[in-house]
């Protein structure tokens, strides 16, 4: 029965490791952001981006400003107002897309306002479509800019106040729009924006050098996010910045760049951005160019601003010639059929690495169009992780078959094992010995039991990850009350699942349907296993099935719902090998 002791040993230490976590580091980890966000509100320094400087990013140039003070102190309706009166001016390029409307500001030529169209806040068909770049001047305001460095100093080049002229009053997927402006020196500076119907843009930036003289500048981009915004919390999901270089994703957590203040990369090619759960806006400059890339926090506006920036390689303008660099900027869903398709039209080097797949990438990503094939042919997500589940069991059915037979085996064993406790209790070696030989003599292997556990773990987490991470199970519903599968099961033991007219606090947990059925098939399918002689050992086991239905009550419905249907199918493969085998 080591494997049992083990196995409960693990158990507590895991919970162990849960509330020491909690208390030793989250506590903590909350009392110094609270007491930073107290220092925060003590500073009021001006508004503005960074645009990286030409000589090595280390140092900054100041950008746009003109951030009234203290919009951080908006009520969200207000902040909702504010952000939609400045969308509204008549000044404004209009993005009209499938995927996407929002506008371009001609100061600076910012994308600052992008909408999603085919995502809301929540299930409610009226709740607002998901604002994910935002205005300057609004509170938290989130935008994409561009432009160009100049090498040597003095040359006057467009920055964050300049005021540019569009050829166009929208920008659609047929319709590109060029922003111009002459600095007055000779210098024309030209940016063309164009759209897809989804959520990339390309942006072409050209200078014409009608001076006497030559000029050599290096193009850039950034990416400005005021406030930190509220993340899930988990440790197996990253949000905040993040990017590739040289194929190598780098994750940047928010509370780590407060910390730092800056981070620097040069790569070739690669792309760089912030994400959020199920977001992202992210610079593609070319990937055969050599960058410097950079992560940057600051203080501003009483409030915390976070930037990803890249530097492209530096462009000679001769005199009566020109330059251009080119960029793509991505602004929207995380949809990995989407962002699959970027990486092979545009070379993009791991693109779907924004999507957080995890340690057992390997299983998560195939996991994830296995689903979603099975979806296209039934029409729903929640059948088909009961589909495929099905064809989980079928792939690993010899090596359980086996582990089930070994554990009936066991069963069978038990009035055996009871006697060789009873005769030799007080001579462990001398029991030890009895009992391996009694295993030797029925050809039985008692590790062999735990395989079905084991074979489980990897999937378990790996379809986790894709309920959890992946956009396409965000709002998908299965049936009866479970209209997200990606969210918990949102019936409660604690007002008879409905029936009593009382919502519970949000300190007691919501112990739904699906997490008490999912502890019901897993209290079935222990005791079908061979029972511990230890009592103590026992009562813990038959305590393990409450534990998980607690534990569970929070994760993802699609994910209890699997768990349940993979029980129940386990209870069924063993009791029918039981059955087979004449054990009781």
């Amino acid at each position: 029965m080591n494997e049992q002791k083990n196995l409960i040993a693990a158990v507590v230490l895991s919970v162990a490791i849960l509330v020491g976590f909690q208390f030793f580091y989250e506590v903590p980890k909350a009392e110094k952001e609270m007491a930073r966000q107290a220092e925060i509100a003590a500073s009021d320094p001006a508004a503005s981006s960074t645009a990286p400087s030409a000589s090595s990013v280390p140092s900054a140039v100041p950008g746009q400003g003109g951030v009234a003070p203290a919009i951080s102190e908006m009520s969200p309706a207000d902040a909702a107002k504010a952000r939609r009166d400045i969308a509204a001016e008549a000044n404004r390029v209009r993005i009209d897309a499938p995927g996407m409307r929002g506008t371009i500001s001609p100061v600076g030529a910012r994308i600052d306002d992008a909408v999603l169209t085919h995502y809301r806040e929540t299930l409610d068909r009226n709740s607002d479509n998901i604002h994910l770049l935002k205005p300057v001047g609004a509170p938290k305001s989130y935008y994409a800019e561009f432009g160009w460095v100049p090498e040597a100093a003095g040359t006057k080049v467009p920055d964050a106040k300049t005021v540019w002229t569009a050829d166009s009053a929208v920008l659609s997927p047929s319709q590109p729009v060029t922003f111009t402006w002459d600095n007055g020196e000779g210098l024309v500076f030209e940016r063309t924006y164009a759209i897809d119907d989804d959520y990339m843009f390309t942006v072409k930036q050209r200078v014409r050098n009608t001076g006497g003289a030559p000029v050599t500048l290096f193009p850039y981009g950034l990416l400005s996010r005021g406030g930190t915004p509220a993340t899930a919390g988990f440790y197996i999901l990253h949000e905040g910045p993040l990017g590739v270089f040289d194929e190598t994703l780098k994750e940047v957590d928010y509370d780590e760049l407060q910390e730092d203040g800056k981070v620097e990369v040069a790569a070739t090619g690669g792309w760089i951005g912030i994400t959020d759960k199920y977001w992202l806006s992210a610079l593609v400059p070319p990937q055969d160019e050599s960058v410097k890339y950079r992560f940057t926090h600051t203080i501003r506006q009483q409030d915390d601003r976070y930037q990803t920036d890249y530097l492209g390689a530096a462009r000679a303008v001769p005199a009566g010639g020109a330059a251009e660099a080119e960029v793509h900027l991505f602004a929207g869903a995380k949809e990995v059929k989407l962002l699959d398709r970027y990486e092979a039209k545009y070379g993009i080097a791991n693109f779907d690495l924004a999507v957080d797949f995890g340690w057992f990438y390997f299983l998560t990503k195939p996991f994830f169009y296995a689903l979603s094939w099975i979806n296209g042919l039934v029409g729903n997500f929640g059948i088909a992780i009961l589909i495929f589940t099905v064809a989980v069991k079928l792939v690993f059915f010899p090596l359980a078959n086996k582990s089930y037979k070994s554990m009936a085996k066991m069963r069978e064993l038990t009035p055996k094992m009871q006697t060789l406790r009873e005769q030799y209790g007080d001579d462990k070696p001398r029991l030890n010995q009895e009992m391996m030989a009694l295993y030797k003599k029925e050809k039985v292997n008692p590790a062999s039991g735990c395989l079905p556990i084991l074979i489980q773990i990897p999937v378990f987490f790996a379809l986790y990850k894709v309920l959890f991470v992946s956009i396409e199970m965000r709002h998908a519903p299965f049936y009866g009350w479970i209209h997200d599968l990606s969210a918990p099961d949102p019936t409660t033991l604690f007002n008879l699942f409905g029936l009593i007219p009382w919502t519970p606090p949000a300190f007691i947990p919501l112990i739904g349907v699906w997490p008490i059925l999912m502890g019901l098939t897993m209290y079935l399918q222990q005791k079908l296993n061979p029972q511990p002689a230890d009592p103590i050992q026992a009562k813990v086991f038959m305590f393990l099935p409450l534990f998980f239905t607690f534990l569970l009550a929070s994760f993802p419905a699609g994910l209890v719902i699997y768990w349940a249907w993979n029980n129940l199918l386990s209870i069924a493969q063993q009791r029918l090998i039981m059955w087979r085998m004449g054990v009781k």
